[in-house]
Parts: C-alpha cells; structure tokens; sequence
C-alpha cells in the first residue's frame, strides 16, 4: 500500500465510515481526520465528534453545506427539471459533489495526503465522490476500502465493528442501508433488495406516512416562484431552506413524494431503491405547472429533452462538467419568466393542481376560447394545408404507385 500519513475521511457515522477509521489505521499506519457534512439530516450528526475520536480518529469536522446545497445544487437541478429515469428526484446524487468540493477543503487545510470514502464498489457514489475530488484535488490520492478490504457484505462490516467495540446504532434486523438528506431519504437492502416485495412503509418511513394513513381531509397549498426558484408558501418569504422542511412536513403528512425504484446504475447493474421525497416532490409539481403557463411551446420541449442529459449528468456524478455548466447556462435563460404563484391541493399521496397565475403567462383567455373572438378559424384550413403537404404528396406518389401496372403484366 501506498505509504499515507494523513487521510481526512469523508465521515457519516454510519456502518461503512464507523468501521473504516479503524480500517484505515490498521492498514495505512495512518492519522485520520473525519469530515461530516450537514446538508439537513438532522439528528444524524448528533454526538458524531465523539463518536469519530472514540473510533480512532485525531479530529471530526462536521460542516453546515444545507444552505450551499440548496442554492447551489437543489435548486439549479429543479429548474432544469432534471428527473433521473422518470422517478428519481436526485436526493442523493447532488449531495455528494457539494460534500465532496467542502472535504478536498478540509485536507488542504490540514495537510491531508489522501482522502477516504466510504462507497461500495458496487455503487454510484463512489464515482460522484471522486470526479468531484478530481475536479478540485486532482493530484490527492483517493483510498476506496471497499475496492481493497477483504470485506464481503454488511453483515461482515456489523462483526469487524463488534470485534473492535465500535458502537452501531443498526442490527442485523434493521440493516437498510440509508441516505438522508434535507431532500429526501433513501431505503435500499434486506427486504427490499427482491422487487417482488411490497415495501413495509410501516417500518421503514422516516419523512412522513402512507397515502393510507394520511389524513382524510385535503390541504391546499400556495408556492410563489421568482425566475424558477421557489420563494414563498402560503404567502410568507421564506428562504430555501426553511421552505423545504416545511414542504416536507407537509408533503409527510399527506403522503406524498413516495417513490418504489430500479434505476439503473452507473456501473451497469440495476438496484432498487424506496425514496421519501415529499417537499421535492410538491416542488416539482408547481414548477413544471407554471412553465407550461410561462414558456414558449419551442422552448419547453427543448428544456424537456435536455433535462433528461441534465439528470443523467447529476446521476453520473459529472456536476463539475462543462456540460452541467452549459446546461444550466440555458436553464437560467429559460427562467426568466417563470414567475407566479401555484396552488396545489394535497390529499393522500396526491398533489393535485389548483390553479396559477403568472405576470409572464402565455395563456391568452381571448384566444383559447370555446366563445367567440377574433381569431378567423378559416385561417386553420391553408396552416393545415401547407402542414401536411409532405404528407398528401406521399399519399399521393403511393396511389399513383399502386394503380400502374407491374412491369411484365400482359392485358
């Protein structure tokens, strides 16, 4: 192995980064520093310093990014409307470049040779982690346990931290593998790891409850927007991130942004996942609500069909990419006009439209109309003509085809 003295480990408290302090020491000779990130999961990072020193680590910095996160990356993704395979809102995915851009600070700092991750060689994260560390750090030397130790699964990872007393809050019963966020929480491994199984929400929900257990009764709701970023609820000025938490204790209560996925991952295979997402999800409904108010009928597909690269380029873990940066050069353009206000009802697992208005709205009442206007609907015949001339000149080369007669047909 490469001779390390000190490696900064980008630190969560959970099985994986609870085992690989020890890990690191044992077999490096190393000093380890951990290195948290808050980027909303709240209880989590409790007595997370304490924890990090008794496991063997020299120092633990637990950084607050919630603010940054939101801004820089939740935000920029929901205007491009980025939707990874249609279901998954990218809790995860841009978390991991804003986490790892704030631990290649860190080891500069204090002096790291190397930085230690967490990530399964079986998983997306691992690449999100190192193209970001490559993109600020490129010269660091990146240690990947998983792709080194002799480690097979979690069950072994549970007994290599009961030989050495490191304190778990998991067993073997309750042994999902999670990631938490202030966007959402994600639930992947025992039952779930077979998509023939129903998932338990009973046992398994964190960010709110099932459509069944919802409450009987609707909410309604009302989302202000200036230029595609959310900016309001129910009339009240609220910043990011004090916006979303209220979404997703609303959205928990009613049961919505519940998502049952097999994506495919970047390495190949395809996994599947159970993903709260219930602010997340609230907030993609009204804003794709009023672009369809506010946006030219070009440039809304045009901002659909790339959405889907935008997604895919966040899900590879490519936020760092000059792609992303030209993508949402174009994203912000589109959003100059998308600004107004949504109202949505909430009512078990739904998020039903109730109405929106815009002072940038395309919607001509006048136009659109059943009732009379000034529109001349004779002017309809000579579009539909000149529209579908390739169509009646195919026809008609056709007809002529099939009523010649065939070469070598005697009368």
């Amino acid at each position: 192995m490469k001779k390390i003295k000190k490696a900064v480990l980008a630190y969560s408290g959970g099985l994986d980064t609870s085992i690989i302090i020890p890990w690191l020491k044992e077999n490096y000779g190393c000093e380890v520093v951990a290195a948290a990130a808050d980027v909303g999961q709240g209880a989590e990072l409790d007595g997370l310093i304490e924890k990090a020193k008794k496991t063997g680590a020299s120092d633990c910095y637990i950084e607050d990014l919630t603010k940054e996160f939101v801004e820089d990356y939740v935000f920029p993704t929901l205007k491009a409307g980025a939707v990874y395979e249609g279901d998954y809102l990218l809790g995860t995915s841009f978390a991991r470049p804003v986490i790892a851009k704030r631990i290649v600070e860190i080891a500069r700092k204090v002096g790291a040779d190397a930085i230690a991750h967490g990530c399964t060689g079986k998983g997306n994260d691992q690449v999100r982690f190192e193209l970001a560390i490559k993109a600020f750090a490129p010269d660091m030397t990146i240690i990947a346990p998983w792709r080194e130790w002799d480690i097979k699964s979690r069950e072994e990872e549970i007994e290599y931290a009961e030989a050495r007393n490191i304190p778990l809050t998991i067993n073997r019963e309750t042994n999902y593998s999670k990631d938490k966020n202030l966007w959402h929480l994600s639930h992947e491994g025992l039952d779930l790891e077979d998509p023939a199984n129903a998932p338990d929400y009973d046992k398994i929900l964190e960010m709110g409850v099932s459509p069944e257990k919802a409450p009987d009764a609707p909410e309604i709701i009302s989302l202000g927007f200036e230029n595609g970023v959310p900016v309001s609820l129910n009339g009240e000025k609220l910043d990011g991130v004090t916006l979303i938490a209220r979404l997703n204790a609303l959205g928990g209560k009613h049961g919505v942004g519940l998502a049952d996925i097999v994506e495919n991952r970047l390495v190949g295979m395809k996994s599947r996942g159970v993903y709260e997402t219930p602010g997340g999800s609230i907030l993609y409904k009204a804003h794709g609500m009023l672009e369809q108010l506010t946006l030219d009928r070009d440039t809304h597909h045009m901002k659909a069909a790339l959405s889907i690269r935008f997604a895919e380029l966040v899900y590879n873990g490519q936020w760092f990419s000059p792609l992303r940066e030209a993508l949402s050069a174009f994203v912000d353009k589109t959003q100059e006009t998308v600004t107004g206000e949504v109202k949505l009802k909430l009512y078990k697992g739904n998020i039903i439209a109730q109405g929106m208005t815009s002072p940038f709205s395309l919607y001509d009442e006048e136009l659109a109309s059943f009732g009379e206007s000034e529109y001349n609907q004779a002017d309809a015949g000579g579009f539909i003509n000149l529209f579908g001339l390739p169509t009646k000149v195919q026809a008609v080369k056709k007809m002529k085809k099939s009523a010649a007669p065939e070469q070598g047909d005697v009368n």
